[in-house]
């Protein structure tokens, strides 16, 4: 069963707000995440209609907010977010495909899955840093990891977590570091790649 009612406090730099129910009663903490579409920012007065859950402390709260005027649907559309991670885990996908076709050696895809955790595991520190208040990661460390191939995991953590998702300046400088990135593999697929690479590692070896 689904309620209404308005959004009358909300903490845009947290995430967070509070919803005051249409007929009344206390009000229901609602977050970020459980808007069913991100192509609007939650905002005081805004009309929302949502149904109650509860976290994992037992609290109440609203999940599967809408802000009157945007579609919902039980099933719930891909969202631009989702696209976003399918997309990290398909270029992971095309790596393994590279690959078992001899293109490029196995360590490379070893390479993208242990950079990207890891800078998972980074930007997931620095959220819990930036919340408390601590020494946060510096973005150009973070943007070197995403260069060095990171940048899936970087990609899943901005969506899930939340995190360097909306700085433009930060954004602007981490698709470069993707593109730079993709471009690098792509090239490296080529012959002229290929024996360049070979060499490189004849050379080191």
């Amino acid at each position: 069963m689904r309620s209404k009612g308005k959004i009358t406090r909300w903490y845009d730099d947290r995430g967070y707000g509070f919803i005051k129910p249409a007929d009344g009663g206390k009000l229901v903490f609602v977050h970020i995440r459980a808007f069913a579409s991100r192509n609007r920012r939650p905002a005081i007065n805004q009309v929302v209609t949502y149904a109650m859950s509860s976290d994992r402390q037992g609290r109440p709260c609203a999940t599967r907010a809408t802000l009157a005027g945007d579609r919902f649907s039980i099933n719930r559309i891909i969202s631009n977010d989702s696209v976003l991670v399918i997309a990290a885990v398909f270029f992971l996908g095309i790596v393994g495909v590279a690959v078992l076709a001899g293109k490029v050696p196995p360590w490379v895809i070893g390479l993208y899955m242990v950079a990207s955790l890891l800078t998972f595991i980074m930007y997931a520190l620095d959220k819990s840093a930036a919340r408390k208040g601590h020494w946060r990661t510096q973005e150009s460390t973070l943007h070197v990891m995403s260069l060095a191939g990171g940048w899936p995991g970087a990609l899943v953590a901005q969506q899930k977590l939340r995190h360097k998702s909306r700085k433009k300046s930060f954004r602007s400088v981490f698709w470069a570091t993707v593109l730079l990135n993709c471009g690098v593999f792509i090239w490296l697929l080529t012959p002229t790649g290929v024996d360049t690479f070979r060499a490189l590692i004849a050379e080191i070896v």
